[in-house]
């Protein structure tokens, strides 16, 4: 583990720490809700503190993109954080959450980690040296075809504009998969379909800080990570279709009929 996954690796983890400390204790959260279905608390709030003052302790010069600070500006590193992938969860007591710490430079992902506190999961990456879980080495599922596969997803909630396309893909994709899950945590999605725990994922609208980690984790345990068009500008659009080789272009192709301007990438 290089030195900058291994800082926030311990960041996410000290992180984690807080995150166990307040679940199941919703009534003691403050909560507000920042749009339709999405909410924030002072937990996801005091962990991204916890992992920004680790990071600038660590690298004052580096630019950091959290979900609930914003932008911070600083030199060609980016960290992009989210503090707790999976806050509705969380608040209701559902043991699927996680957190999420990649670093960029320059555009290209160096550095990934996504934890998750409850199983005392680490899943990390680093450019050019694999996936690991818990110092394990990870690889993507073998599986060629969607017959049996199972399939990870998220069902737009914030911005339903291509809902009836989205469903329109699920159905697709339902033919011949053995089942879909959407479990609530794109970042543990991601990191398990790196662990070979799901065959395939694809969702609209994720935010950067939702999957930037999880991308790297999957294409470091050798798996491929594109837009719904097979391109390269899902860290942009926030949609996304992943899996090994066979199983990302046998999802393209089901999920193919069901784009249009706003979805072709």
């Amino acid at each position: 583990m290089n030195p900058t996954t291994n800082i926030a690796a311990r960041a996410a983890r000290e992180a984690g720490t807080l995150l166990l400390r307040y679940f199941g204790r919703v009534e003691k959260i403050d909560v507000r809700e920042k749009q339709a279905n999405d909410f924030v608390s002072e937990v996801d709030r005091a962990s991204e503190q916890i992992i920004i003052q680790a990071i600038r302790k660590a690298f004052p010069s580096h630019s950091i993109l959290a979900e609930e600070s914003g932008s911070i500006k600083g030199d060609n590193y980016l960290w992009i954080v989210d503090p707790l992938d999976g806050t509705t969860n969380y608040l209701h007591g559902f043991p699927q959450f996680s957190i999420s710490i990649a670093l960029q430079y320059k555009g290209e992902l160096e550095s990934a980690v996504v934890y998750d506190p409850l199983k005392d999961e680490m899943f990390t990456a680093d450019r050019g040296n694999g996936a690991y879980l818990n110092d394990h080495r990870m690889r993507v599922s073998g599986l060629k075809s969607l017959h049996g596969a199972l399939i990870g997803t998220g069902i737009p909630y914030r911005d339903q504009t291509h809902v009836d396309a989205y469903f329109g893909m699920m159905k697709a994709l339902m033919k011949d998969a053995a089942g879909i899950r959407r479990p609530g945590s794109a970042a543990l999605d991601f990191a398990y379909l790196a662990a070979g725990r799901i065959d395939g994922f694809w969702e609209l609208g994720l935010a950067s800080w939702d999957f930037a980690a999880g991308s790297l984790l999957v294409q470091e345990a050798g798996g491929v990570v594109t837009d719904l068009a097979g391109g390269h500008r899902h860290l942009e659009t926030g949609n996304v279709v992943a899996g090994n080789f066979k199983m990302h272009q046998a999802m393209l192709n089901e999920i193919k009929p069901f784009l249009s301007p706003g979805l072709s990438m």
